[in-house]
């Protein structure tokens, strides 16, 4: 009879297999090479000559094999280039998801709330005597035949509209939100990858939004020399341009894009790391770098007080620690009524997901 054998326990692998264990850092690498699949994978095999990420049984070369059988690459042979599919770009999105949303303190649940009570989606604790006008789903009958119980007794057991009680619900709000990328040359300045975290948060709020608020809108605009919206798909192949930074572009694409949208209530989260450095007159890109220009410091300024009578908050996160850059975003953001953040890269998620949570219940 043969005895019970042990192995020693290895924390970081919580019984996943080879793949899965290989599949957490291909999607964590595909982030860092901006959808660049081959440089993932060459990233990975120095990984395993490091760390044994495999073992005789499977290798990378498994690893790969199974990543094509199970939909999660393909190649094109006519160009001779293995790419990511669809399945795999919504695994970064919930991988990015998980890794930041599940760092926060779990909170309640996550419906915006006006806080008005009435006909809604989400019940309150509180609950109010029947009145004329109420609707039937609002009775709280457990209540109400308890009260019945106790005005009336059980032997002759009736029900009055004395006896009815109304559980108040609260109203779950839509929101439409526009998420602007910084992605100007300082991004990755300074021996510091900055354009990461913020495509990182990017995915994850958008899976956030489509999963968990489908009634709300996300629309992601990133900014260089000029603006331009981009897909939820394309989030994992963003990378940082040549670019100077044109915050008056990308504020005026997020104004037109909430402008299209019927929910009431919109809002702006914007992540840059720099100033605002460049404007498009015409056909000329107006561009000065060394500080900040009066000239394009006072259009920004302009725009935030135009979002501010459209009552549209801007909310600002700043991965920069200039304190003449502090002092330009205080401002703007006193001009706008709106908040800043003056986030490290490592709370940049948790900043704009505890601020998406908690300040949703205040827009009514």
């Amino acid at each position: 009879m043969r005895g019970i054998q042990f192995s020693g326990f290895d924390p970081k692998s919580e019984g996943k297999t080879p793949f899965e264990k290989m599949l957490d850092i291909f999607m964590q690498l595909l982030t860092y090479t901006s959808g660049d699949v081959a440089e993932a994978l060459q990233w990975l095999n120095e990984l395993d000559k490091e760390y044994q990420l495999g073992n005789d049984e499977y290798g990378v070369g498994d690893f790969i094999e199974e990543l094509k059988q199970k939909g999660y690459i393909k190649e094109d042979e006519q160009k001779g280039e293995i790419r990511i599919t669809p399945k795999t770009e919504q695994g970064i999105r919930k991988k990015s998801l998980e890794e930041i949303f599940g760092k926060l303190k779990k909170a309640g649940k996550g419906d915006h709330k006006t806080f008005k009570p009435g006909q809604g989606d989400e019940i309150n604790p509180e609950t109010r005597p029947f009145q004329f006008g109420d609707m039937l789903e609002q009775i709280d009958f457990t209540e109400s035949i308890r009260n019945a119980q106790i005005n009336h007794g059980i032997d002759s057991f009736h029900m009055q509209e004395d006896d009815l009680t109304i559980r108040e619900s609260d109203f779950k709000t839509q929101t439409s939100t526009v998420l602007m990328i910084d992605i100007s040359h300082s991004m990755i300045l300074y021996g510091e990858d900055r354009i990461t975290p913020a495509k990182k948060v990017a995915m994850a709020l958008s899976e956030l939004i489509t999963t968990r608020y489908p009634k709300d809108t996300l629309d992601i605009v990133v900014f260089g020399n000029d603006a331009w919206p981009v897909e939820i798909k394309d989030l994992p192949y963003l990378q940082v341009g040549p670019y100077h930074t044109n915050t008056v572009a990308g504020l005026e694409l997020a104004m037109d894009l909430l402008r299209r949208r019927k929910n009431p209530n919109k809002q702006i989260f914007m992540i840059t790391d720099g100033k605002p450095t460049c404007l498009k007159i015409g056909k000329r890109y107006y561009k000065n770098a060394f500080g900040l220009d009066r000239k394009v410091v006072n259009r920004c300024m302009n725009l935030a007080a135009s979002c501010k009578k459209l009552k549209i908050p801007i909310t600002t996160f700043m991965i920069a620690t200039d304190p003449y850059l502090q002092r330009f975003v205080q401002e703007f953001t006193e001009m706008n009524h709106g908040k800043a953040y003056f986030a490290s890269l490592d709370n940049l998620g948790s900043f704009i997901f505890k601020d998406f949570e908690s300040g949703k219940s205040k827009i009514v």
